[in-house]
């Protein structure tokens, strides 16, 4: 068995190739070495350049103040409410490297079987230009899709990303328009996809915010979140697949370099264009949060990562709504319930259904914003929203069911629907009131606008003389 980085196997049609170019790469070590140094000096001052770079989730009131990295654009997400904790350049177009696997997996669970055989054609193999990323299989060898997935997301491998592309979309081409219209239904702006594995192009973008929304939905998948989340990976030895060998993962939040409690799973990517770049997901204390880090350099990409998940962790938590909400569900235990024999049971009117929504922990959920969208399953959806960021939705279910004592059949149900009936009591007390008002303006009018001190000695001397004339008849 041998042990192989996902970087450094090649095909053995490409080994000779690789072997020839070795001696020329010798003589000019030493001025590339020299070259890489200036450059790599250079590289370092661009990120500490880009720390500078404006945070734009700083620029919300009473958020809390998000940390300087130095990548050039990055996102953290909680997954399930889609709800940005940070921000810095998340719309801007860069070059997303290895990172586009994430889509291409996704793509390819949706749309074939785990036991599907991918072939290995000609064209998957031999398309990628010379010390690109690669597991080494070879045109005519085969696997299962299961087995392909561990090869794209652990071993980075671009030959296997086209052999599914082939066999789930029937082209290459075929596939990439299916990998545009898939990051369009999931809600992203600003990307292109040209090819399955993030090879440079120059129309080949994505920004951190699509990432981040495509992340969502890759890891909300199970077995490519397991998959993610492998430090390495035995490709057993078949009659379709001719080697026996182990692949290790080069994420170091992933493999054991740079352990991180509660990490779930991530891609890592790199090209000269793209530089460093990284999506990873981590879980705590009921968050799950998206991290996406562009264009930064090694291993700042893993400390980014890792300064951000802090960040989130730290400074912000989910709500328990049922517990904390107040402007819904009233604490007046005569309106939510009664005992009494109207309503025959303790079943609150108003309730609290699913709900997920990220606060942070210096604000309180009642001094949140909110927005009430009324359904006809769930009765009305409670948006929270803090100066404009979306925090997350609850459900307000209208369950307000009663029992009600009849002679014939026992207790019946009652549902009183609320929201409903309102309306019909604000006018029947409207209308009480203004009965009481024209009949105060009557009176008003009729003692002409004499004030009520006067009105009772008028009618007293009234009755007195009434009372002298009945008096003087006698």
């Amino acid at each position: 068995m041998k042990d192989r980085s996902s970087r450094n196997r090649m095909p053995h049609s490409l080994t000779a190739l690789f072997l020839g170019g070795l001696l020329f790469l010798s003589c000019t070590a030493g001025l590339s070495c020299r070259a890489s140094a200036a450059e790599m000096t250079d590289l370092q001052a661009q990120a500490e350049e880009r720390k500078r770079l404006e945070i734009s989730s700083n620029n919300t009131p009473g958020w809390p103040s998000g940390p300087r990295i130095g990548a050039e654009a990055a996102i953290l997400m909680e997954a399930s409410t889609g709800t940005i904790l940070y921000a810095k350049n998340i719309h801007e177009q860069l070059f997303p490297a290895s990172t586009t696997k994430i889509l291409t997996c996704l793509i390819a669970i949706e749309n074939a079987r785990l036991s599907d055989e991918i072939r290995f054609s000609e064209k998957a193999v031999m398309s990628l230009p010379p010390g690109s990323s690669n597991i080494g299989i070879d045109a005519g060898e085969a696997m299962t899709l299961e087995t392909s997935l561990y090869g794209i997301l652990v071993g980075s491998a671009n030959e296997v990303s086209n052999a599914v592309a082939e066999h789930v979309g029937g082209s290459i081409s075929a596939f990439v328009d299916m990998m545009n219209a898939r990051a369009a239904s999931l809600g992203c702006v600003d990307s292109h996809f040209a090819n399955t594995n993030g090879l440079p192009d120059e129309t080949h973008v994505t920004s951190a915010y699509d990432l981040a929304l495509i992340a969502r939905a890759f890891f909300d998948h199970p077995l490519l979140a397991r998959i993610a989340g492998t430090p390495s990976y035995h490709f057993q030895k078949t009659e379709k697949q001719k080697d026996d060998f182990t692949i290790r993962s080069k994420n170091k939040l992933v493999n054991g370099e740079l352990p991180y409690d509660g990490i779930i799973g991530g891609k890592t990517g790199y090209t000269d264009l793209a530089r460093e770049t990284l999506v990873t997901c981590a879980e705590r204390d009921g968050m799950r949060l998206i991290c996406v880090v562009l264009k930064e350099e090694s291993p700042a990409q893993f400390t980014d990562t890792t300064t951000l998940f802090d960040y989130g962790f730290n400074n912000f938590r989910m709500a328990d709504v049922q517990k904390e909400e107040t402007r819904f569900i009233p604490s007046i235990p005569e309106f939510e319930s009664s005992k009494a024999l109207i309503f025959g049971n303790s079943t609150p009117f108003l309730s609290i259904g699913e709900n997920r929504v990220i606060l942070p922990k210096s604000v309180n959920l009642n001094a949140t914003d909110t927005r009430l969208t009324y359904t006809d399953d769930t009765f009305a959806v409670i948006t929270y929203s803090w100066h404009d960021v979306t925090l997350g939705t609850a459900k307000l279910l209208l369950n307000a069911s009663a029992s009600v004592p009849s002679r014939q059949s026992g207790p019946q149900t009652v549902t009183i629907r609320l929201f409903r009936i309102l309306p019909w009591v604000y006018g029947i007390a409207g209308s009480f009131c203004l009965i009481v008002l024209i009949i105060s303006l009557i009176r008003s009018w009729h003692f002409g606008g004499i004030k009520m001190a006067d009105r009772k000695r008028l009618l007293r001397e009234r009755r007195k003389r009434r009372r002298e004339k009945l008096h003087l008849g006698d």
